[in-house]
């Protein structure tokens, strides 16, 4: 089997040298302190958790609404770090819950808070209750988590962003373009960092996680042939994460440098290279129901059923960025870490009136699509929201 790297175009890791530079400190500083992982138990938050746990810190508590990959994490640990000298426990909540709100009167002290928890997918905005989830997930418990952890002190809060979140094309993106406003109006009274960062490689619920899966169910590969972008391994993805929490300084976003380091693939390219690796050869097909049809004969003559399209769906941003024009960068601190240095600036007023435009929508049980697209624009005004009537859900 290919490993991941040489999938994503790859021969090294992105932070090895950052990594190693910082090493001591990071050791030293996790060693002592006291952390909360909220959304511990997706792709992000597991290889967040698993940096934490081997640095061997006084206290991990982890979050997560899913409860079998909570069971995997601690599987994972327990099988490849082991065990820590300092309290690990897992807890299967809903951040949104009133048992989430008890967790946080019972305990509640921790000196770093991050939280991972997100709804990730652009096919979220396909409806408007989804839709209306991932605000909830993505705005409102991430406010909800900063105020408690301001209420406990906490030396620092990290939330991870996306790159999806600079000049956002989809709800997704600026519903995290948003959150990031609500952090930097939060970080008056706590110190805050966040990250952007590209794809997470066969993260849950990713194109290239279910290659396993069609492999596995003896199905086509499907894949866009027209989009290129940045893939991170969870391991990066869960160093880049760290790094920003501990030596963040307040308002600073992470990001992976581009260069020669960091190179854009297209799906398809890794679909080949995925199939290659598994011992096939990729055969294209010119339809769904021939990929369907074909996928019961082929396999067994070394070949695999693949369709590779152009990408037609709403949200689709066809380039990657992880700053805009009018940020202002530092590349000098690390090697392949570059840093959005943000100064004080929100608009309280704008982000009150959607609060409670938000709220009353919820109160009334109704609301559209429209409805929260108008709130948005309101809120990021230059955000061009590529709709197209088609949906993920829609294809194969």
């Amino acid at each position: 089997m290919i490993s991941t790297l040489s999938l994503i175009g790859r021969k090294k890791e992105l932070f090895t040298i950052d990594m190693a530079n910082h090493e001591t400190d990071l050791c030293n500083i996790v060693s002592a302190s006291t952390f909360l992982v909220l959304g511990g138990a997706g792709t992000i938050g597991q290889a967040v958790t698993k940096e934490i746990f081997k640095r061997n810190p006084k206290k991990l508590h982890v979050v997560d609404i899913s409860e079998n990959n909570m069971v995997e994490l601690v599987r994972d640990l327990r099988s490849s770090v082991g065990y820590m000298s300092g309290e690990f426990k897992t807890f299967a909540l809903d951040i949104g819950s009133v048992e989430y709100d008890a967790f946080i009167m019972a305990d509640g002290k921790y000196d770093y808070v991050l939280n991972l928890s997100a709804l990730k997918h652009v096919r979220s905005e396909k409806d408007p209750f989804t839709l209306m989830r991932m605000i909830d997930v993505n705005i409102f418990n991430t406010e909800k988590t900063m105020v408690h952890a301001a209420a406990n002190n906490a030396k620092k809060y990290f939330c991870v962003s996306t790159d999806k979140a600079a000049n956002p094309v989809n709800m997704m993106g600026a519903s995290k373009r948003i959150m990031e406003m609500f952090l930097m109006r939060r970080s008056a009274d706590l110190s805050i960092s966040t990250a952007r960062f590209a794809n997470v490689a066969f993260s849950d619920g990713s194109l290239l996680q279910s290659f396993n899966n069609r492999i596995q169910k003896q199905q086509p590969i499907v894949a866009p042939h027209d989009i290129k972008r940045y893939f991170v391994t969870p391991k990066e993805s869960g160093e880049l994460c760290l790094m920003s929490c501990i030596f963040g300084e307040n308002r600073d976003i992470f990001f992976p440098k581009l260069d020669e380091s960091l190179h854009l693939i297209t799906f398809a390219d890794i679909a080949v290279k995925y199939l290659e690796g598994m011992g096939y050869e990729p055969f294209l097909c010119e339809s769904e129901v021939e990929a369907r049809a074909l996928a019961n004969t082929l396999p067994a003559e070394g070949k695999w059923p693949c369709l590779f399209s152009k990408s037609d769906t709403t949200g689709e941003k066809g380039f990657e960025e992880f700053f805009t024009e009018s940020e202002v960068l530092d590349m000098n601190r690390f090697v392949n870490l570059g840093v959005i240095k943000n100064k004080k600036y929100y608009n309280e007023e704008l982000i009150e009136t959607f609060e409670v435009a938000i709220s009353r929508l919820k109160a009334d049980r109704v609301w559209t699509k429209a409805d929260v697209v108008k709130l948005f624009l309101k809120m990021i005004p230059d955000f061009s929201h590529r709709e197209t009537g088609k949906y993920l859900d829609g294809k194969m």
